[in-house]
């Protein structure tokens, strides 16, 4: 009994830390739309900075004790030490760290430029974005979510191609699909093979 109470405790705990990264990431763009601070031809981290900053200005932040970084390397245990092996590791775009029970934990996103009429995004969307989180990609051990800046078109449009692409290459069953809403924005999540990841798509075209 008291192991799965603690588990319902753990689970909970996470699911707040998730909700709350995730409302922080939400509310930053909702400021970026405000203040007018995103430009239609900005590259992918230059948005991501500005987001960061409002994250690191937003009160909550601080409340909720919710500490965050952009680009995270990503140690890899199997390195041998040489001069420059650390500029080969992977980066992720943002990590949102907490600690609970006296350890720390993590949630990570990683975010990509959408353009309806470019397909070299919507692939890279797939191939650096998507399949970086499963198994053998580069954040396969990562818990995070992938955000797609909508610069050109809807967000309706470049889901469509995104999964057109997937389903070219035979994955169907891994298609975007929208399940609900949080915090005025609609939820979109694929399921792949153990994993399901969560896309938030925020959309700049007025």
């Amino acid at each position: 009994m008291a192991g799965i109470l603690s588990t319902s405790i753990f689970l909970n705990f996470q699911n707040t830390f998730k909700k709350r990264c995730k409302t922080l990431f939400i509310e930053a763009y909702h400021t970026s739309i405000s203040n007018n601070s995103i430009g239609l031809d900005f590259e992918e981290n230059d948005i991501t900075a500005i987001l960061h900053n409002f994250i690191n200005k937003n009160s909550k932040r601080k409340e909720w004790k919710i500490a965050s970084n952009l680009e995270n390397y990503i140690f890899d245990e199997n390195s041998i030490y040489s001069k420059g092996f650390a500029s080969k590791f992977s980066r992720i775009d943002m990590r949102f760290s907490k600690f609970w029970e006296d350890e720390e934990h993590n949630y990570f996103v990683e975010a990509k430029n959408l353009k309806v009429n470019d397909s070299g995004l919507k692939r890279r969307y797939i191939t650096t974005g998507i399949d970086n989180f499963l198994s053998g990609g580069k954040y396969s051990d990562c818990d995070g979510f992938l955000v797609g800046y909508i610069l050109e078109g809807s967000i309706e449009n470049c889901v469509e191609g995104v999964n057109k692409l997937l389903k070219k290459d035979n994955r169907e069953k891994e298609i975007i699909k929208k399940r609900s809403a949080f915090l005025s924005l609609d939820c979109h999540f694929s399921y792949h093979q153990k994993k399901s990841i969560y896309h938030l798509f925020l959309n700049y075209v007025c």
